[in-house]
């Protein structure tokens, strides 16, 4: 399933444990479509990992551990989990320590903006805890950082190439404009919607090209933020639901957070592929191999003279 990109030792080993199980495998017909379509399941998953173990110990603890264990609080149970989760991650081989920078400004990022909205009440962390920055426990930062994860993760396991990206300062400003956005909309106009349009503008031309086994293949990128949006907003319940956190309309009973936030979680995608840029610049697709050259042979017949008809 070699991608090309860089890969972690774990991942070399089962990389190529994979090769050699996937070795035999169709290069044609439907056997090879179907290989192609659970290489790329298994590889997104794969991806998915934090964001998985995160989930997990959310919905665990609220499940075994609803009111904490002892004087250990429930919230302060879920940060522990989550450092010993990001350790196992870089001690194990799942994550390289250049990837960690950008997940530790991702945990910046995000608490930065967990403290603000938590301060006027956009959301809020239920239960008590020690391990906390004011109203924010300190896992919530890591709920930022899968997304980090995911993305730094997926751009390697892929090897992601773009045609046609826009200007990276073009994009750091998109993205500082969204960032600031979230502060502002509470006491200015809010100008999601037109950062919505400066990202399509941007993006819109942008061709993602990724190989999944032996094919490669083709997306408008701003269709991978919106379908990646929409994980994130599946994932979002699940950790509402698990008590993570809670909107001010789930305090008497959850709900489904509603469909809107996607629009939210869009916007934060291109913070997030911008921080993720400053590890992985974006590369463009390497150029087909030209055909070979046809090798030339004797002359069987007269060498026809200059101008000859």
């Amino acid at each position: 399933m070699k991608s090309g990109a860089p890969e972690t030792r774990l991942e070399a080993r089962i990389d190529a444990a994979a090769n050699r199980l996937l070795g035999d495998a169709p290069q044609t017909g439907w056997r090879s479509g179907l290989v192609e379509f659970l290489v790329f399941g298994a590889k997104q998953a794969w991806a998915c990992v934090f964001g998985f173990l995160m989930l997990a110990l959310i919905l665990t603890l609220k499940v075994a551990a609803p009111a904490g264990i002892g004087p250990v609080a429930h919230n302060d149970l879920v940060t522990i989990g989550a450092v010993l989760i990001q350790l196992g991650m870089v001690l194990f081989g799942l994550e390289t320590l250049r990837e960690l920078r950008v997940i530790v400004l991702f945990h910046v990022v995000g608490t930065v903006m967990e403290l603000f909205k938590t301060g006027i009440g956009a959301w809020l962390y239920p239960g008590p805890g020690i391990l906390h920055i004011g109203a924010v426990p300190l896992y919530s930062g890591f709920m930022y950082a899968a997304v980090g994860s995911y993305l730094v993760r997926v751009y390697r396991l892929f090897d992601l190439r773009f045609v046609r990206y826009p200007w990276r300062w073009l994009t750091a400003a998109i993205a500082g404009a969204i960032y600031l956005n979230f502060f502002t909309h509470h006491w200015i106009v809010d100008l999601r919607w037109v950062l919505l349009a400066a990202v399509l503008a941007a993006f819109g031309p942008c061709v993602m090209h990724f190989r999944v086994f032996r094919r490669g293949v083709r997306m408008p990128l701003v269709l991978a933020f919106g379908l990646v949006a929409v994980f994130i907003w599946i994932g979002e319940n699940l950790a509402t639901f698990g008590g993570a956190w809670a909107y001010p309309d789930q305090l008497a009973g959850w709900h489904p957070v509603t469909p809107a936030k996607i629009v939210s979680w869009f916007l934060l995608m291109i913070i997030s592929v911008v921080l993720v840029a400053w590890v992985y610049p974006p590369r463009r697709p390497e150029p087909a191999p030209a055909p070979a050259a046809e090798p030339v042979g004797p002359v069987t017949g007269p060498t026809p003279s200059v101008g000859a008809a």
